[in-house]
């Protein structure tokens, strides 16, 4: 990352041809910049400690290191690499599971809390490969490399048990395969590629996992059960919906200010203290729910932002998914996946909060903006 951030700083200052292809995708750059600005100063309007700036301050890196993405890039390259990565992603899950005995992998540093957030970074991933696997431009060799991918990643997120991640990542796989169906006319074959897969998860998730299914099947049974007057409960669902009802609770007292950021941990020690919370939920520090976070940390303006955040470059992206230039699509059918799992899984837990999914966020949503904009600046007009 630091070799990244020299370059783009480095790319920035001394090349013109960058620096246009970084403006032709501003309106990315400039929300990406605002919700850095906004932290920064719900920050120092709520006079927090110096260690809650720190992962917004890591956008920054990210600004910069986008304008890598202008160079003429070996676009096979990257394609490899990132089914590389599913697949060594995918593989670790399967150690962990058949080797050291864990119940719900959770990648390589992240720790047991980590397992959603891993699985969201996971599918992420499978859905990339599965994208350059249904390139009319790929090679053969290639191609097989990226179901490989797509098969291991799948059923390494499948051993996450994390049902948030596969209920986001169900609606933004269909999407794909309709965009493939309507680009290439081959509907008989998204049928079968659609229905492969869908019988292959359903196959593992019926015959070797059954918690799986136990854990969707309780959901109903969770939501109609919970009541702020139970006793406590280390139930998911009943304590999410317990801690989401503490951060509306927080948001009704102050809906424009917030609480600041990172305080949600604090608030809710308290309000178990005044018997007003289940103290099922005292360990958690946040809500479980990105909108909700926004709407805790800073009221009605850190929700805009973050929807903003989103929707921008999901409007950008949307823009260029039908382009008769078959990579200015790809980058952008790639850019709507990633708005997509992260959109849908923020309903149900924090996808920002971590490191590991913020930068995978910054990464490829910048990288890929800027990416566009230099193809379209190459891209001769008619």
């Amino acid at each position: 990352m630091t070799v990244l951030l020299l370059a783009g700083l480095t790319l920035l200052i001394t090349r013109k041809d960058i620096r246009l292809s970084c403006r032709t995708a501003w309106p990315v750059v400039a929300v990406c910049a605002l919700r850095l600005l906004y932290d920064i100063g719900n920050f120092l309007g709520h006079h927090l400690d110096w260690d809650t700036i720190g992962l917004p301050a890591q956008t920054l890196l990210f600004l910069a290191a986008a304008a890598v993405f202008a160079l003429p890039l070996r676009d096979r390259v990257l394609a490899i690499g990132f089914s590389l990565t599913t697949l060594l992603l995918g593989l670790i899950c399967l150690f962990q599971r058949y080797a050291q005995g864990v119940d719900r992998p959770a990648g390589l540093n992240g720790g047991d809390w980590a397992a959603v957030e891993f699985a969201m970074f996971v599918l992420l991933l499978v859905l990339l490969s599965m994208l350059q696997a249904l390139r009319t431009s790929t090679h053969r060799s290639d191609r097989w490399l990226h179901i490989a991918a797509v098969v291991v990643g799948l059923y390494g997120a499948v051993l996450t048990q994390s049902r948030g991640p596969l209920l986001a990542f169900a609606p933004v796989y269909l999407g794909l395969m309709l965009w493939y169906a309507v680009r290439s006319h081959l509907w008989r074959r998204m049928l079968v590629l659609s229905g492969v897969t869908v019988v292959g998860m359903l196959a593992v998730t019926a015959t070797l996992h059954k918690e799986m299914v136990d854990r969707l099947a309780v959901v109903s049974t969770d939501i109609s059960s919970y009541s702020t007057d139970d006793s406590p409960a280390a139930i998911a669902i009943r304590e999410r919906l317990e801690m989401w009802r503490v951060a509306w609770q927080a948001f009704r007292e102050h809906p424009l200010a917030g609480n600041g950021l990172e305080q949600f941990g604090p608030y809710v020690r308290h309000q178990v203290a005044l018997g007003h919370a289940d103290p099922a939920i005292a360990k958690y520090v946040h809500p479980h729910s990105e909108y909700l976070e926004s709407m805790f940390a800073g009221g009605l303006p850190a929700l805009l932002v973050l929807l903003l955040f989103l929707g921008v470059p999901l409007a950008y992206f949307a823009r260029h998914a039908n382009h008769s230039q078959e990579s200015v699509a790809v980058s952008a059918v790639a850019g709507l996946m990633v708005i997509g799992i992260y959109a849908l899984c923020a309903f149900s837990d924090n996808v920002f909060y971590r490191a590991m999914p913020q930068s995978l966020y910054l990464f490829l949503v910048l990288g890929l903006a800027v990416d566009i904009g230099r193809r379209l600046r190459h891209t001769p007009t008619r």
